[in-house]
């Protein structure tokens, strides 16, 4: 039976790059000469260092731009509050969200239920996996879900026929 697994997950490889790039281009910026901006990467986690308030919104805005050039959804961070660290420095943690949470999941399970689609969808932990007789049916739930659930940035794959 033809299926599809819906799944909301970053590219690491890109936000790496798109990191990296970051790193380099406020390096090479007059307005941070000086200071000690920059970001750090471990594992799903980003940390942005700077000398001020406006300076961190200043980083955050180059790293948005380096992340959608590198084509990866800015809708899968999560910015954390801002802490101040020894003398006037800041930080931010902004997480990497990964995977698709329970309500999002069961709205997306009603959302396919109710176009009156001839699939069925299930959640299988952190995805959903839907399954129909045909493959256009599938297709077709894929162009609805991308219509109908803007707030997610999901993505299909493992696409058996």
């Amino acid at each position: 039976m033809p299926s599809f697994d819906t799944v909301s997950e970053a590219n690491m490889v890109e936000v790496k790059n798109a990191i990296d790039q970051a790193n380099k281009d406020i390096s090479n910026r007059f307005d941070f000469k000086g200071s000690d901006a920059r970001i750090e990467q471990k594992d799903r986690e980003l940390t942005a260092f700077a000398d001020a308030e406006f300076q961190l919104e200043q980083l955050r805005e180059v790293m948005l731009t380096k992340l959608s050039k590198r084509g990866v959804d800015v809708r899968f961070l999560d910015n954390g509050k801002i802490e101040k660290i020894g003398g006037d420095k800041i930080k931010q943690v902004i997480k990497i969200k990964n995977g698709i949470e329970t309500e999002d999941a069961k709205k997306i399970v009603r959302v396919i239920k109710d176009s009156k689609l001839k699939v069925q969808a299930s959640i299988q932990g952190d995805a959903v996996r839907v399954t129909g007789a045909k493959r256009d049916d599938l297709q077709a739930a894929m162009a609805m879900l991308k219509k109908d659930i803007k707030d997610l940035p999901l993505e299909f794959n493992n696409f058996r026929d």
